[in-house]
C-alpha cells in the first residue's frame, strides 16, 4: 500500500544526477540567446501533455506530430549549444585529477604548456600593444587542433617574437585584421577567422574582437586574449568566461594556468 515510500539509494542517486543534468543545460543556455528557445519547447511539450489528459484526440494527435518531428529539428537548432555541453563534460573528465588514466589516454599531445621564454615574448607583446592602443587577438591553442579556423587565414608556423607580433597586429598591415593562433612555441597562422559569440550578456562596450575571443572559447578549449583598440585594455578568454587583466602578471599567471 505504501510502495511509494520505498526510496532506496538508486532513486536518490538518480533524482541528483537528474537536477545536475537539468542544471548544466540551464547554465548552458543562459549564456546564449537560445532559452527564449528553450522556453517555448518547455511551453509546447506542457501543452501537449494538458491536450492528452483533455483526451482531446485530433489536437494531440497534431502536437505529437509536431513534436516527433521537433526532436530532430531541435537537434539542428541547437547543435552548437549541443557540441559546447559535450565539450564542456569532456574537459571536467579531462582535467579531474582522479581521472588521471583518461586523461593521459585521451588528451592530446599539444597541451603541454609554453616555454617562461615565449611566455614573456608574448606578454611582452601585449603590454606594448596595450600601451599603444594596438587592437590584437590572440588565440592560445590546446588540445583541440582548430584546423577549421586556421584555414580561414594566412599559416605563417614561426617562433613566437615580440616584434613579430607586434608588426602582424599594426594598423594597416596585411595581417592585422582577424585572429592570431598560438600552439605552444610556434605562430601557427594570423588573419583567421573565428566564430561569433551569441551570449546576450556580453558587455556593450567590448566589440567584435571580445565577441571573436569568447566565441572559440566556447567552441573549443582554446584561450584568447584581447587588446582593446579604444582603450588598450587587455582581456582574457577561457571556457566561455572573459576577464579583464589589471597587469601583465595577471595574464601571465592565467596563460600559465590554462595549461594545467
Amino acid at each position: 500500500m505504501l510502495k511509494f515510500l520505498n526510496f532506496s539509494f538508486v532513486d536518490f542517486l538518480d533524482i541528483v544526477l537528474v537536477a545536475l543534468l537539468v542544471f548544466e543545460i540551464i547554465r548552458l543556455f543562459r549564456r546564449t540567446s537560445a532559452m527564449g528557445v528553450v522556453l517555448g519547447v518547455f511551453a509546447v511539450y506542457v501543452t501537449w501533455l494538458l491536450v492528452k489528459a483533455l483526451k482531446m484526440r485530433v489536437l494531440s494527435y497534431i502536437m505529437g506530430q509536431i513534436i516527433g518531428v521537433g526532436v530532430v529539428a531541435l537537434l539542428i537548432i541547437f547543435q552548437p549549444e549541443i557540441r559546447r555541453f559535450m565539450l564542456d563534460v569532456g574537459n571536467k573528465i579531462t582535467r579531474t585529477n582522479r581521472l588521471g588514466i583518461l586523461s593521459r589516454l585521451f588528451k592530446g599531445t599539444n597541451d603541454t604548456g609554453m616555454s617562461p621564454k615565449v611566455l614573456e615574448e608574448l606578454t611582452s607583446a601585449c603590454r606594448k600593444m596595450a600601451e599603444t592602443k594596438t587592437g590584437a587577438l590572440i588565440v592560445l591553442r590546446h588540445n583541440h587542433l582548430l584546423d577549421t579556423y586556421i584555414e580561414t587565414g594566412d599559416e605563417i608556423h614561426s617562433l613566437v617574437n615580440r616584434r613579430l607580433i607586434e608588426n602582424i597586429f599594426f594598423k594597416n598591415t596585411p595581417l592585422h585584421d582577424g585572429a592570431m593562433i598560438i600552439n605552444k612555441d610556434s605562430i601557427i597562422a594570423a588573419r583567421c577567422t573565428l566564430p561569433i559569440s551569441d551570449n546576450p550578456d556580453i558587455p556593450p562596450q567590448w566589440g567584435m574582437r571580445h565577441k571573436a575571443a569568447l566565441g572559440i572559447t566556447e567552441v573549443s578549449d582554446a584561450a584568447a586574449i584581447v587588446v582593446s583598440e579604444e582603450t588598450g585594455e587587455i582581456c582574457y578568454a577561457n571556457a566561455g568566461q572573459m576577464k579583464v587583466m589589471t597587469s601583465i602578471n595577471e595574464l601571465r599567471l592565467a596563460i600559465e594556468n590554462s595549461y594545467k
